[in-house]
């Protein structure tokens, strides 16, 4: 009760300092990096990350790229190799006279050596970086080449898809923000009891995802699908306690004429609920942080912070706001348009048989299609960017124009003798899908000593601990194919050099693959088991966590099962986050009318009246939140051209439905069904005579 008073007490102070806040906030917000590279979320110590800090640590090689270049003249593409090497940030070029003077014909070279650079009248060159895919010199490099190739160039690699990426982002976020905040706005008209109180509600809200947003600076970079995501996803799971605590007041206005009065008693009230509200979405983001990729500890840490911000402003900010505008918000209250839901909650009660009987039916299909959506993720995020993007236009030019679809680098070591080494580039070639494999033996043949070659060009492709080759593939990315084949090189490469390292895009998109199939069993368990948990304390039950869960993984399986009845292949991510967070964020329906069941059960009436009356009572506020979270997802779902972001939005916002009607429909069922079961096993559900 102190606190509550002290926040009606000091309300103008609070304001004060929220709005001083935003200050340094704004100043985090844009001082925070976002990483657009989703490979530098796995472990760093796996092959394919230790063989990236090798080639950087023995080549000074980190992002590459390749640069087709069509109908120019090839004096003009030695002028244009010689312009690029001046970039900052570029290590080196190549081109074939990386390997011959320019005064040599290229028909001249290797026909290998001469097809990998040249086909009809267009030639490539490989372009090395010496940073990272991501870091801001690349990103700067890369731009800068861009600007110098022009139009007869197309510049593929990761680096192209990094840059076109945030492009797109920064674009798009700030319209499907506007989006689902207009559309989260127009639910609480519609469904709560006043004109005014949605953009007081907002604005609490907003200051809190500001807050969030700018405390992220202390993370160091957050991905951009966290920076994407969390401020719908907080504005979405958070409204629940700003109507809470709404309600509240205005139920203590009728009882005690005093305002302040009645906001403390409702702060406190509020405060009561919401944290045992809140604590199942805080454990459903902490699931995340359970991954080996890190990406879920970035938006799990970045979520759990904004739910529990949104929770301090809910009992303080918004408070203050109501107080401060009590006048014009009840001047402009109108009557709710839901409907009194006794006739519903009656009707629910009659049939529950008949609606067991029907989940029942649906279950099984339900589960199948949702373990065959699970499976039919992809991994290759650049395949869904839109399709004028520069970078799918430069990478079908890559793939149509020269039949590279991805390319994997060799790392072998130095002392590798020279003969085994031509044998294992045979080995290679003759496997499905590779097209070629380039190195020193590729250029030089078998004729010609290392040592009359250019120290430049040894340097390029050779240390004095490791030579690289470059293994040029036909096969997508994250394709099952390309899959088979890095198996393949890898079972060569070991026999010829038990330390050799293949790496790459596709090796690391390979590695992603396992990684992330485990963590989503991990990551599935640890929220199932953390939420079993926190029911088992807040409802002291054995029984009740068992049914609470099932109604809301049902709904988590419809969810991901109509995704695979509609044939839409998910992101990989998608599924992992949608299966905590929805859980997290859709079980506290199913606890606010279990709470209420159990009051009316243990006053002592019956189990039909008990169960109609909490599904009357508690059918209001599930709507309200459920269409919250529906609204402020679906509109983005709707706007946004980024795949990964549009479909965790789509998933959000049909769970939340799916969820809502599995709370409304199956769950009354189930307590008429296990009543006998959940009163012998539920601590004080003794019920009177």
């Amino acid at each position: 009760m102190r606190f509550s008073r002290a926040v009606v007490k000091y309300r103008a102070l609070i304001l004060i300092v929220a709005i001083l806040l935003m200050i340094p906030s704004v100043l985090g917000m844009a001082a925070t990096r976002i990483n657009y590279d989703m490979l530098t979320y796995l472990p760093s110590d796996i092959d394919t990350m230790v063989g990236q800090d090798e080639l950087m640590e023995q080549f000074g090689k980190g992002a590459f790229s390749f640069i087709v270049i069509e109908g120019m003249a090839d004096e003009d593409v030695q002028a244009l190799k010689e312009k690029l090497e001046t970039v900052d940030h570029v290590e080196s070029v190549i081109w074939y006279t990386s390997f011959l003077d320019a005064a040599i014909p290229k028909e001249m070279l290797p026909k290998k050596v001469y097809d990998a650079f040249n086909a009809g009248d267009a030639t490539m060159m490989a372009v090395f970086f010496d940073g990272t895919t991501s870091e801001e010199g690349t990103i700067e490099a890369f731009q800068e080449i861009r600007r110098i190739t022009g139009r007869q160039c197309f510049v593929a690699g990761m680096t192209a898809m990094v840059i076109d990426l945030r492009d797109l982002c920064e674009r798009e976020e700030p319209i499907y923000v506007g989006i689902a905040v207009a559309l989260a706005c127009a639910a609480m008209v519609l469904f709560l009891d006043g004109w005014l109180v949605p953009f007081v509600f907002l604005a609490s809200i907003g200051m809190a995802i500001l807050y969030n947003l700018g405390s992220n600076y202390f993370l160091g970079e957050i991905s951009y699908i966290t920076k994407a995501l969390s401020a719908v996803l907080q504005l979405a799971v958070t409204m629940d306690y700003s109507i809470f605590l709404w309600h509240s007041y205005n139920e203590q206005l009728a009882n005690q004429p005093d305002r302040l009065e009645a906001m403390a008693a409702a702060i406190r009230e509020t405060l009561t609920s919401v944290i045992g509200s809140s604590i199942t979405t805080v454990a459903g983001f902490i699931a995340l942080c359970f991954m080996s990729f890190t990406l879920g500890r970035d938006l799990g840490l970045v979520m759990a912070k904004g739910v529990l911000l949104g929770v301090i402003g809910c009992v303080t900010i918004l408070p203050s706001l109501i107080l401060l505008l009590d006048k014009p918000l009840q001047k402009t209250r109108h009557r709710s348009l839901l409907p009194d839901m006794a006739g519903f909650a009656k009707g629910v009660v009659k049939v529950f048989p008949i609606l067991l009987i029907l989940f029942a039916l649906v279950l099984v299909p339900a589960y199948d299609s949702y373990t065959r959506a699970n499976s039919e993720v992809y991994y290759n995020l650049g395949a869904t960017l839109p399709e004028d993007m520069a970078y799918v236009i430069a990478q079908n030019k890559l793939s149509d124009t020269f039949d590279i679809a991805s390319t994997h680098m060799l790392l072998l070591d130095a002392d590798t003798p020279e003969k085994d080494v031509v044998e294992m580039i045979d080995e290679m070639e003759a496997v499905d899908g590779v097209k070629y494999v380039l190195g020193l033996e590729s250029v030089i043949g078998s004729t010609v000593p290392r040592e009359m070659l250019p120290q430049s060009v040894l340097e390029m492709l050779r240390s004095e601990k490791l030579e690289m080759l470059l293994v040029n593939s036909e096969y997508a990315v994250a394709s099952d194919e390309v899959n088979d084949q890095i198996d393949a090189l890898n079972a060569i490469l070991k026999r010829y050099d038990p330390n050799g390292m293949l790496i790459g895009e596709a090796p690391c998109m390979k590695d992603m693959i396992e990684i992330t199939d485990h963590d989503f069993q991990v990551v599935n368990t640890v929220s199932i088991a953390a939420i079993f948990v926190i029911i088992l304390l807040v409802e002291r039950s054995l029984s009740l966590p068992f049914l609470l869960i099932a109604v809301i993984e049902l709904a988590i399986f419809i969810n991901l099962g109509i995704s695979h009845y509609l044939h839409q292949s998910l992101p990989f991510i998608a599924p992992i986050c949608i299966s905590t967070i929805q859980l997290g964020a859709t079980v506290d329906y199913a606890i606010l009318m279990t709470t209420r069941y159990k009051e009316e059960r243990v006053s002592g009436k019956g189990k039909r009246e008990a169960v109609s009356i909490a599904l009357s009572t508690s059918t209001p506020s599930i709507i309200v939140s459920g269409m919250g979270l529906f609204a402020a997802t679906f509109g983005v779902a709707m706007y946004s051209d980024i795949d990964i972001i549009r479909s965790i939005c789509m998933l959000l916002a049909r769970g939340a439905l799916i969820s809502m009607v599995c709370v409304l429909l199956l769950l009354p069922s189930l307590l008429m069904l296990c009543d006998g079961l959940v009163r012998h096993t539920t601590l004080g559900m003794k019920v009177k005579e």
